[in-house]
């Protein structure tokens, strides 16, 4: 249902970009009638065109990312933001601040620690006062891994089968490009903690997004750049494991979650992400290049000379694949767990559409819409800065169902 005190249901703010144009796109065809829409940015231009592709007749607002009268103004005027402008460690911490004092409702696409720990510290008091829900990381980062949890804890809770131990997202399959956005936030990063490296302790450590870090429980080392056999997670598993490129993020994230819901997910909650890369007998060549293959791009973007070599090489900021790439596209994830009683669980999130564009837009949308308008299905909050379980939950999973996303979870 509409607040009437605000103008708009929903805004759209970097709706010209790639990403935010599909955004756009997806609320044009999936919004219900009624859904009060405006399309904001820089430019007044790039949104009329915007306007006219998708055949809309939204209003546009103009706001620069670094005006903070307009995006205070914005923000009062809305009952969730919606931000596609990144890195929001350049772009994103006035907007974030500006919906937190206005008690406006707030989704991005960050995958950004640092970011996330400054905007936790800046406005989590700020939102709770106001009512604000402050969710980051509404879309591949790290809508799967943060729901794949909370269904897998729903399910477990339910047949009182005892607190989650030992758990493992494993990327089952994959298809889709690398977001040029996703590495433009890789590279910024690379550059703050150059700059700054006293940082390199807050983004390494597995609690850093914590509520408080010193009240998390001591489980030993917790590294996301393992590989370790399949069968480890689940006995019907075959090859090594991999290093999954987003895990140093989502495993933050889903930490993030159990902190804020007092542990729920227990203790002894130990989380972390891998990829298959098959089950053939190359699969530990394969495991070990993919970690290789990541820490050298780390450290590629921080020595000058393979940085202006792999700025030409990977793909730019607003740059996206083709139609058909994004809609062949698609991720499986599998999370498996064993619980304190013995009992193993398993929960699955899947969808179609490439996953940092054609399925990231229906995630963000969709996280959108939950917060404007369920708000009787949210889980109970004071506001603050949340993830996606704790923001948005159980009507976030109904919403991504009915958008043909498979979520379960099951007893193994």
């Amino acid at each position: 249902m509409s607040d009437l005190s605000r103008d708009f249901d929903v805004v759209v703010y970097g709706a010209s970009g790639f990403v935010g144009a599909l955004v756009a796109k997806h609320l044009a065809g999936y919004a219900p009638a009624g859904t009060r829409i405006a399309l904001a940015g820089r430019s007044a231009a790039k949104l009329a065109d915007v306007k006219s592709r998708l055949n809309v007749d939204w209003p546009v607002l103009i706001a620069d990312a670094a005006d903070t009268e307009a995006l205070t103004s914005l923000a009062a005027r809305a009952r969730v933001v919606i931000t596609t402008v990144g890195p929001y460690a350049k772009y994103g911490r006035p907007l974030a601040h500006a919906c937190a004092a206005a008690g406006t409702d707030y989704v991005d696409l960050t995958g950004e620690v640092l970011f996330a720990r400054d905007s936790i510290d800046e406005n989590h008091e700020l939102a709770r006062s106001t009512g604000a829900r402050i969710v980051h990381s509404c879309g591949f980062d790290s809508i799967p891994s943060d729901i794949g949890v909370h269904v897998l804890h729903q399910q477990v809770e339910q047949d009182a089968a005892g607190e989650l131990t030992e758990t493992t997202l494993v990327v089952t399959s994959m298809r889709g490009g690398v977001s040029g956005g996703t590495i433009d936030s890789m590279r910024n990063q690379v550059d703050v903690l150059k700059k700054d490296p006293s940082l390199r302790k807050v983004a390494g450590s597995p609690y850093s997004l914590s509520p408080d870090r010193h009240a998390e429980p001591k489980l030993g080392r917790q590294s996301d750049l393992d590989t370790f056999p399949a069968s480890e997670v689940d006995p019907k598993l075959r090859g090594r494991l991999a290093p999954f490129v987003m895990a140093s993020y989502n495993t933050r994230v889903v930490r993030r979650s159990n902190a804020l819901r007092g542990w729920a997910y227990g203790r002894g909650f130990k989380y972390r992400e891998a990829m298959s890369v098959g089950a053939s007998p190359l699969s530990p060549v394969l495991a070990i290049g993919t970690k290789l293959g990541l820490g050298a791009l780390i450290a590629g973007l921080a020595v000058p000379p393979t940085r202006f070599l792999l700025d030409r090489l990977l793909p730019k900021p607003g740059d996206g694949p083709s139609e058909k790439t994004q809609q062949t596209g698609h991720f499986t994830m599998d999370i498996f767990t064993t619980t304190t009683t013995g009992a193993r669980y398993t929960s699955r999130v899947r969808a179609k559409g490439d996953p940092g564009y054609a399925a990231t837009a229906v995630m963000l949308g969709e996280s959108a819409l939950a917060l404007a308008l369920d708000r009787d299905a949210l889980p109970a909050s004071e506001g603050g800065v949340l993830t996606p379980a704790t923001g948005i939950g159980d009507a976030l999973v109904s919403r991504l169902r009915t958008a043909g996303f498979e979520i379960t979870a099951r007893k193994l």
